[in-house]
């Protein structure tokens, strides 16, 4: 009894939810307190009040049970008393309406502080159709005084108003409209009834307005009113999604399913001005000032238009399904996005001429800040008309400072160009190079060592077409710029030299040039050069240092180094990093070796594809390892960390961006405040504009059309990027500047993003991250782990992404990316594991390898598994981020995948992806010996039939559920991650991916199934070991899966024999035999997508440069391996059986339990009984299962140690004497829920499910088996089709719910 008391108290509590955004509203107070206007956002059930002035939340608040908020009216009319002001606010959502009073307090101890409260005034009864809209009205027959908001219209779906009394609480009235129809939207215009006017967009395209009028003609002083119908437009050509009004309600603005925004002026009953085209998919929402149109379309994009139609802005920073809804203040020119993905974004406006442009500065009505002008080359006006073969043009451009700029000609000339204030450009002529050789190459070291008496010490390599290099160093100052001394030397032969590269690290001593083969030398400048001060031109003193060639032979197109870490990186054209030595001795000169060619220590093949390497950096991670950072013309951000003890270069992670098509490079902004964290930008080019993108809050910076990156370019970025950035391109013969550059005041920087940016896409599974019971974890970041709770969450578009709930604050934190499957393939299933299970070795010659190693790698070893269509499988592993510096930092309101690191203590790298391959060739692996093989030749033929099938309509199956294990061999430092996937196609697999070689094998199908299989679990039951002289059992773990298929029916396989057979024959294979074949994800834009990897000793194309990437590459001649796709399969059938790769075998199942639903199980949770021992004789298990006939479902099972007496009960009558499994129906609730449950999750005591019907059931189980609902409690997730949970400790549960968003359920006691 006591027992049931103490259960009484616990109670579920709904947390934050994580979603869309369904509703924004302005909230205005009054000018002297606040310019900028509040913001209102509906997310789910909840209403969010943010501060526009520092993007902060100032509070949230649950307004409805399960209801998603569609809409909030705020009053324009507030009650004052001191410094509170009071307003009322109506909220709805589908058919409930509720008024609240929102009270507003000013903080007299902190000025610009407030604080907020929402009190309920009125619930409506719930309505009998939709709401769309609700104005407040005021009773025109009395006085303004008395009667203000008196009276609430409410616009409803059957093209009806319900007018209701606000100060009675009664409904009033409702007008009806002859034209009864559904509707899609609604907008209601006026403050009375008089002036009331409605438009409705129907089904059929058409844009209904109408008006209330008196039954007895125009009076409507009687209380009786009807409807009066004033004009119907019509034109669109698809459903009417949304209308607004203008201010004097002399417009209105529609949008449609086909793709058009249109306005139209009420009196002529007409379009007025052009269609608005442009988005590419239907449009959502629109608003409308005096001066230009908004809308907000499915394709992600907000576009800005002037009155005639002019399409003036194109604002695409959200992702997903679309922007639900856009909004315009005229006053502050602040405009607002919301949409699918959580996002909420703010920009400013600010009119340039007759353009209007988004600004980055928060200082409203400032003068133009954006420069735009161009220039020429000082000689250019000597030649009028068209170019030809010995005009002066430019070739290479770049900025140091946001006023200064160097130019190099084709005629040998270097220039140095000082942006004057009034738009002008004062040019002087620095060098001249002898026999004007056109120069190819140029790049600048700014700074240098600064002399006394100069404010301008800059370095400018230059590489001409003569071959010739030369080195000028520029001092003076700013405004009287010389050529403080030059040297020239012959670096490579005419036509030979491509590139020039200085290195921040190595200083203005040393210099890079390149040639069209990869080779890169090193030249040591003399001395001499740091001294002069004349003009004088010296050419003694350069001597060559080192040679590095690279090994794939392609002109290198980027440099960095480390002389402290000691190793240099090169990008090429096609893709490729490589990696070379660079050591002190050879720097400083005190060891000069003979040889001057250095061989590579390391290199990554196709790191960015077939695409160029566009920009690296080396950072310092600790004494042994660098963090590589790579960007290409690929669209990617790639980063690698080598170890140097190792010299093994591994990949870490990946961001694509799709908004630019090549990545130029990153760059980290200044952090100045609290309210502008340290940012991280990349710049680029999308198509044939320059793009500058905030990494950190996804929103574009700047945007200009310049033609293309090919042309010659450079930008400069100062502290804030927003404020500060320039950039320049030439066309034709006319450098052209876009410069914007507002002083170091710090006002706020626009765009703001003030709520997390989550998935733009439906949820389909989720799981917690066990990174706080990893024993690697040091003790401050134990401490970061047990305040959160990290979920990996997989969605519709094919992105895995890491989402942080602070339990402290009860918020979602940060949400980063880890990536995306192959091709946006959706991800249907992901899981983590952690734990490994030892396997007993009973091979006496597995290879001595280090145990230590290996059992330190195996307690810190974390994976995360995500599968999806297109029968992608993908592995994350778990490392450690950097240390936080500060506490306070780990909360964070924006987060992404690189910029989060700072305040994360958990993040995932891409480990290795799985897919299968286009050809229809199918290769049959060698047997695996040991193994036992189904001898059914039925099965096995299907089998076969299947897979070909499958090859020919590969995108038709998918992955629909997966789980994993993790296991290991005593004595070898391979790991085995086991994962069980089921497919569409109604198989059901065990695959083995080989750590750390990243090796993908088959061990086992599964067979017979009937029907596709939609969950998974896996139980690891541990035995007792034998004694000592008792053979009769060699397991130590039983290894079981539980599958839950289409046809109501759940299957127990026991694969305990294939897993340890492969385990025990893969650890005595020499793996290193086998090349560690993927190394980075692919991208689909031409970044190891879709080709055969092979060793690259293999047979190549015959070219001198590429002699020492065969010879390198050569581990093993006697052995050729293709890899395709990450699976191993031999070319050479003359292998010897002692390394050949295992075999898959079949598994039949222990026992099937039919009919255990009556339609599909959706969902499968696995966990050990209260009374069951930790191992060994008498272990039991649950099994809780829901489906789709809204049942769950219970079953236990036994795991019987040497017990030949119960044979006969056992599963299998096959079964060995060493364990049997014995099978107990616990029956269950048939109706557990109004619809489909899709997540169920249990202990040893609670049982937590969840359906389509928003209702999140906690259920006791009791020491007979049955099933007890406790509590249940409504969530906002729309359609949920997962749920997760993670017991904090004793006393306290964390459920989480995935669907359309996710929320937190805190269940307690």
């Amino acid at each position: 009894m006591a027992e049931d008391d103490i259960r009484r108290t616990w109670n579920p509590r709904a947390g934050p939810y994580l979603g869309e955004v369904s509703s924004l509203a302005f909230l205005n107070l009054p000018q002297g307190v606040s310019p900028t206007p509040y913001l209102l956002a509906g997310s789910g059930s909840e209403i969010l009040l943010y501060e526009l002035t520092t993007g902060a939340l100032i509070r949230s608040f649950q307004v409805f049970e399960g209801v998603r908020v569609h809409g909030t009216v705020c009053s324009s009319n507030f009650v004052r008393s001191g410094d509170r002001y009071t307003y009322k606010l109506v909220v709805f959502g589908e058919k409930k309406v509720k008024i609240f009073s929102l009270a507003v307090e000013l903080a007299l101890s902190s000025p610009g502080e407030i604080s907020v409260d929402l009190e309920v005034l009125d619930s409506l009864p719930r309505l009998s159709n939709w709401v769309f809209d609700v104005r407040y009205l005021q009773d025109s027959s009395d006085s303004l005084e008395e009667e203000e908001d008196k009276l609430l219209a409410i616009g409803c779906s059957d093209n009806s108003v319900c007018v209701w009394d606000v100060k009675e609480s009664r409904v009033a009235f409702e007008i009806q409209s002859p034209e009864r129809c559904l509707l899609y939207t609604m907008r209601l215009w006026g403050n009375s009834i008089s002036t009331l006017r409605i438009a409705s967009g129907t089904i059929f395209n058409e844009i209904i307005v109408w008006k209330a009028a008196g039954l007895d003609g125009d009076n409507l002083g009687n209380g009786q009113y009807c409807a009066s119908h004033m004009l119907r437009l019509t034109g669109h050509e698809g459903s009417i999604f949304r209308i607004v009004w203008s201010l004097d309600g002399s417009k209105l603005v529609s949008v449609s399913d086909d793709r058009s925004a249109r306005i139209w002026e009420i009196d002529s009953q007409e379009v007025i001005g052009p269609v608005l085209f442009g988005h590419s998919v239907r449009v959502w929402d629109c608003c409308i000032s005096d001066s230009l149109i908004v809308t907000a379309g499915e394709d992600c994009t907000c576009r800005i238009w002037g009155m005639d139609g002019t399409q003036l802005e194109v604002i695409k920073e959200h992702t997903g399904r679309g922007i639900w809804r856009c909004l315009y203040d005229p006053k502050s020119s602040l405009l607002v996005t919301a949409g699918f993905d959580s996002a909420i974004k703010v920009h400013q406006l600010h009119s340039c001429g007759s353009e209007i442009l988004l600004d980055t500065v928060g200082v409203h009505d400032s003068q133009d800040k954006v420069e735009s002008f161009s220039t020429r080359l000082p000689n250019s006006a000597q030649h009028t008309g068209r170019m030809d073969s010995k005009s002066e043009y430019v070739r290479c451009l770049q900025f140091t400072q946001e006023d200064t700029m160097y130019v190099a000609t084709n005629h040998g000339c270097l220039y140095h160009a000082r942006l004057l204030p009034s738009g002008n450009v004062r040019w002087t002529e620095l060098v001249r190079i002898p026999e004007e050789g056109p120069i190819i190459a140029m790049d600048v070291l700014p700074g240098g060592e600064v002399h006394e008496s100069c404010a301008l010490d800059d370095w400018v390599a230059l590489g001409d077409g003569k071959g010739n290099m030369t080195i000028v160093r520029v001092i003076g100052d700013m405004y009287n710029p010389l050529a403080g001394s030059n040297q020239t030397w012959k670096a490579s032969p005419e036509r030979q030299l491509l590139g020039t590269f200085w290195c921040k690290s190595l200083g203005y001593r040393f210099v890079f040039s390149c040639n069209p083969r990869g080779l890169l030398k090193l030249w040591r400048l003399s001395d001499s050069l740091a001294s002069a001060a004349s003009g004088a031109s010296e050419t003694d003193g350069i001597s060559l240092v080192a040679e590095f060639s690279s090994c794939f032979g392609m002109r290198i197109m980027c440099v960095d180094a480390s002389a402290e870490d000691e190793v240099l990186v090169c990008g090429d054209l096609r893709g490729n990093i490589t990696l070379f030595p660079l050591s002190k001795d050879m720097l400083n000169g005190v060891s000069v070796s003979p040889e001057l060619k250095i061989p590579s220590l390391n290199y990554f093949k196709a790191a960015h594809g077939i695409s160029t390497v566009s920009s690296l950096s080396v950072v310092r991670l600790t004494s042994n390892k660098v963090e590589i950072c790579s960007t290409g013309a690929d669209g990617c951000i790639c980063y690698f960390e080598y170890d140097r003890e190792r010299q093994a270069l591994e990949f870490m992670g990946l961001k694509q961006l799709k908004e630019l098509s090549l990545v130029q490079s990153v760059c980290q902004g200044m952090h100045f405040s609290k309210d502008h964290p340290n940012n991280e930008y990349a710049a680029g080019f999308s198509s044939t504009d320059f793009m500058l993108w905030n990494l950190t809050t996804e929103t574009k910076v700047s945007q200009i059309s310049c033609g293309g990156w090919r042309r010659p370019h450079s930008f400069y970025l100062g502290d804030i990027p927003e404020m500060q950035n320039c950039f320049a391109y030439v066309k034709d013969d006319v450098i052209h500047i876009h410069r914007h550059w507002v002083g170091g005041e710090k006002t706020k920087v626009f765009p703001l993003n003030l709520h997390t940016q989550f998935h733009g896409r439906e949820l389909h599974s989720l799981c917690f991250i066990s990174a706080d019971t990893k024993a690697g974890f040091e003790s401050e970041e134990r401490k970061i782990s047990d305040r959160s709770s990290w979920i990996a969450t997989g969605c519709e578009d094919g992105s895995v992404r890491l989402t942080r709930y602070a339990s402290e604050s009860g918020n979602w934190s940060t949400s980063e990316l880890l990536g995306e499957h192959v091709g946006g393939s959706a991800v249907r299933s992901v899981c983590c594991v952690s734990t490994i299970h030892i396997i007993a070795s009973d091979i006496p010659n597995i290879p001595d390898m280090r145990k230590d190693s290996a059992e330190e790698d195996s307690e810190s070893l974390c994976l995360l598994i995500s599968v999806g269509a297109k029968r992608v499988l993908t592995s994350w592993l778990l490392r450690n981020a950097r240390t936080t510096k500060k506490e306070d930092s780990l909360v964070s309101i924006n987060g992404d995948d690189r910029a989060s690191s700072d305040v994360s203590s958990v993040t995932f790298q891409w480990l290795a992806t799985d897919m299968p391959t286009k050809s229809k060739k199918i290769e049959k692996s060698p047997k695996l010996d040991g193994v036992e093989e189904d001898t059914s030749v039925n099965v096995t033929e299907s089998r076969s039939d299947s897979y070909q099938g499958r090859e020919n309509y590969e995108d038709d199956w998918r992955y629909m559920a997966s789980t994993a294990f993790l296991v290991k061999c005593v004595g070898s430092r391979l790991t085995i991650c086991f994962i069980a996937v089921a497919c569409s196609d109604a198989t059901l697999t065990l695959r083995a991916l080989v750590l750390p070689h990243r090796l993908w094998f088959d061990v086992a199908s599964l067979v017979p199934l009937t029907s596709p299989v939609l969950s998974l679990q896996h139980a690891i039951v541990p035995l007792h070991l034998p004694h000592e002289g008792n053979n009769n059992t060699s397991y130590s773990d039983v290894y079981l899966l539980i599958s839950g298929a289409t046809d109501g029916s759940i299957a127990f396989w026991d694969v305990t024999t294939s897993v340890e057979a492969f385990v025990k024959q893969v650890s005595s294979l020499h793996i290193e035999k086998f090349i560690d074949c993927q190394k980075r994800p692919r991208t689909g834009r031409g970044s190891q997508g879709g080709r055969k990897w092979k060793l690259l000793g293999a047979k190549r194309t015959q070219d001198s440069s590429s002699t020492s990437v065969s010879e390198a590459a050569e581990e093993d001649p006697a052995t050729s391996l293709e890899v395709t796709n990450g699976v191993v399969s031999l070319e050479n059938d003359s292998n010897e059986s002692a390394d050949s790769l295992p075999d898959t075998s079949e598994i039949k199942p222990s026992h099937v339990v039919k009919n255990a639903h009556q339609s599909g199980v959706n969902c499968l949770h696995v966990s050990r009984s209260s009374s069951s021992p930790r191992c060994g004789n008498g272990l039991v298990f649950n099994v809780i299962s829901g489906g789709d006939d809204q049942a769950l479902h219970c079953l236990s099972f036994n795991i019987l140690t040497n017990s030949p007496a119960n044979k006969s009960e056992t599963m299998d009558p096959k079964q060995t004497a060493s364990y049997s499994i014995r099978l107990t129906d616990r029956g269950g609730v048939a109706s557990a829920h109004s619809s489909a449950i899709k997540g169920v999750w249990m202990d040893v005591k609670w049982i937590f499910s969840t359906g389509l019907d928003q209702r999140v059931r906690c259920w006791y189980l009791d020491r007979d088996g049955k099933l007890v609902e406790h509590a249940h409690i409504v969530i906002s997730v729309p359609e949920p089709e997962a749920l997760d949970a993670k017991a904090i400790d004793e006393n306290r549960y964390q459920i989480a719910v995935a669907g359309r968003g996710i929320q937190m359920v805190e269940f307690s006691g």
